[in-house]
């Protein structure tokens, strides 16, 4: 399999998916992203033995094209994604699709987006879901308080959907930012880490993806403790944002 990326040293990209207990899934998502004819990265967030086992079948079947990352302890969805991120940055690769291992997302959207984010180098390219039925009620309707917080946090419309984990980053930007500033390590990390990239003016791009809720039936969202840490995400940012904005306003005015 060849790399799209192959010929073009400005745009080498590279998918990371991160996993914890999702081996009844994990290998139809990689197989879609192989079918993409694309790299990947995955990284293990502390599985248990079964799905550590796939995942290691998985880098072993497909050398050169799958690449495992391993965490000893669970640090999260967003220090699993970060792992990845610094795995993608050492192998040279200049920008991270990042999907979700159990299934919500369709892999066949993935050309779509690394031709906007080609286009488009600077941007992060956004998804943006389109659901089906399958989609939990509480979960669709909860998602707009934090869509309000977040145009509150950036007082601006230009992130559409911050909680949808499809997204393409420009990793020389992230990196900056991950080394300079504590980001949320788990569920907090979707929204968080697009609203402070915002801030640094990295522009937004939004795509519409389809959703589905999920091949394996697996959910690592705690209703308590991730509402709480995501409260308490929108509140740090808000006073983040009350010092930034007047430069904020400033660049909204003169669009720069």
């Amino acid at each position: 399999m060849s790399s799209p990326s192959v010929g073009d040293p400005d745009f080498r990209p590279v998918v990371v998916i991160p996993v914890y207990n999702h081996e009844h899934a994990i290998g139809i998502m990689v197989a879609g992203v192989r079918a993409q004819n694309i790299a990947c990265v995955l990284v293990d967030d502390g599985s248990e033995a079964g799905c550590a086992r796939a995942l290691d079948a998985l880098a072993t079947a497909h050398p050169g094209e799958v690449f495992l990352v391993r965490l000893t302890e669970n640090q999260g969805k967003g220090g699993a994604v970060m792992a990845g991120f610094r795995e993608a940055a050492r192998r040279g690769y200049t920008h991270v699709l990042q999907i979700d291992a159990d299934g919500q997302h369709d892999p066949a959207d993935i050309g779509g987006f690394l031709a906007e984010a080609r286009a488009h180098p600077a941007a992060i390219v956004c998804g943006c879901p389109i659901y089906d039925a399958s989609v939990p009620k509480g979960r669709l309707y909860g998602r707009y308080a934090t869509h309000i917080w977040i145009w509150i946090n950036t007082l601006s419309f230009d992130i559409r959907d911050s909680m949808c984990g499809f997204r393409v980053y420009p990793l020389a930007p992230v990196i900056a930012l991950i080394d300079s500033v504590a980001i949320g390590r788990r569920m907090d990390f979707d929204c968080e880490i697009l609203v402070r990239l915002h801030w640094r003016g990295v522009r937004v791009r939004n795509r519409p993806t389809r959703v589905t809720y999920p091949l394996d039936g697996v959910s690592h969202f705690d209703v308590w403790r991730d509402n709480v840490r995501i409260s308490r995400m929108h509140a740090k940012l808000f006073f983040g944002m009350l010092w930034r904005s007047p430069r904020l306003l400033w660049r909204k005015a003169t669009g720069a």
